[in-house]
């Protein structure tokens, strides 16, 4: 089962909402769209599972031309950041109605949803309402919904973007074996790279409705194509030091070291961040930003250097990567 989004656009009056995106996501791939918001990245779910019009491009499913079929005939899973389970319905009556649209069987029907909630370990919840459930439960309930209909590809919309910063990173793993387990394509959309980075097998970074790279999150971080990548992965954001000759150079924080000569530079503020520290410093390209070992002391005037091979250089013009 492979997905390929070929050239696809959508056009609202004059504006492209996204243009000339091409991906492929294979069996058993997660692949994560990225970008900061108003990009294009749910725009893009949307289109993928019928839910607006394509301007442009084609949507290939299993080497089927679904582009312009109806959203019912396309069998794509999809869940949404704000679950959209029905608040009146118990959990098992909201896995049970998508069931009986489609004209399964009772028996079978109860049998199945059975098995995805012992599958999500819901089971013992299967009758109280969505309003009795944590976060975390409503979402493994919008995701069963999803798992129940066993489609051809998993697109998830910020799934946990409503979940606490612990509870997600409890359920990445979890969400990851759980979808990737049936063997489809998947699609997970995120404003957290963070997350993307440890669900994802490759990254689509998006901006202004185009695709900027698509890479593996190793690749995408120490070798971004652009500059808008460089400073939108990885945080603490990268160090990039003033034009020189129609060129940016560029160094991640972590590759900043002290030495005994380098640039001087002046220690402004430090942040703790549990096993390592943040140092803000002024140096004569601009402020900078250093990570070390928090059992460091750190004097208010320091030297700093790095290695010319941790350097990014990119067209000041353009912001395309040159080495």
């Amino acid at each position: 089962m492979t997905l390929q989004i070929q050239n696809l656009g959508r056009r609202v009056g004059k504006q492209w909402i996204v243009r000339h995106l091409n991906l492929q996501v294979d069996n058993s791939e997660c692949v994560a769209l990225v970008g900061p918001s108003g990009c294009g990245k749910s725009s893009t779910l949307r289109l993928i599972a019928g839910l607006d019009s394509v301007s442009e491009g084609e949507i290939i499913l299993d080497q089927a031309n679904v582009t312009h079929a109806p959203a019912t005939q396309r069998a794509v899973g999809m869940v949404f950041q704000s679950y959209a389970l029905l608040p009146h319905l118990s959990v098992k009556a909201n896995l049970d109605l998508g069931l009986r649209v489609r004209g399964v069987r009772a028996s079978e029907r109860q049998q199945r949803i059975q098995a995805i909630l012992d599958l999500v370990q819901l089971q013992d919840r299967s009758e109280v309402l969505p309003a009795q459930l944590s976060g975390g439960q409503r979402q493994r309930v919008a995701l069963a919904r999803a798992l129940l209909r066993d489609p051809d590809v998993y697109l998830l919309d910020e799934p946990m973007s409503n979940l606490d910063a612990q509870l997600r990173e409890e359920l990445r793993p979890e969400l990851r074996r759980l979808v990737l387990d049936r063997h489809k394509p998947v699609i997970y959309v995120t404003h957290d790279q963070h997350e993307a980075m440890a669900i994802a097998d490759r990254i689509a970074v998006l901006h202004s409705g185009r695709i900027q790279q698509v890479a593996t999150p190793a690749d995408l971080y120490h070798r971004p194509e652009t500059l808008f990548i460089a400073k939108f992965i990885g945080r603490p954001q990268i160090n990039c030091f003033k034009p020189k000759d129609g060129a940016i150079c560029a160094v991640r924080p972590e590759s900043l070291f002290f030495a005994n000569e380098g640039l001087p530079c002046k220690l402004i503020s430090r942040e703790w961040l549990g096993s390592s520290q943040l140092l803000y410093l002024d140096s004569p390209h601009g402020s900078l930003r250093l990570s070390c070992s928090t059992t460091m002391e750190i004097p208010e005037t320091v030297h700093v250097s790095w290695h010319s091979s941790d350097e990014h250089h990119f067209d000041a013009t353009t912001g395309r990567r040159l080495t």
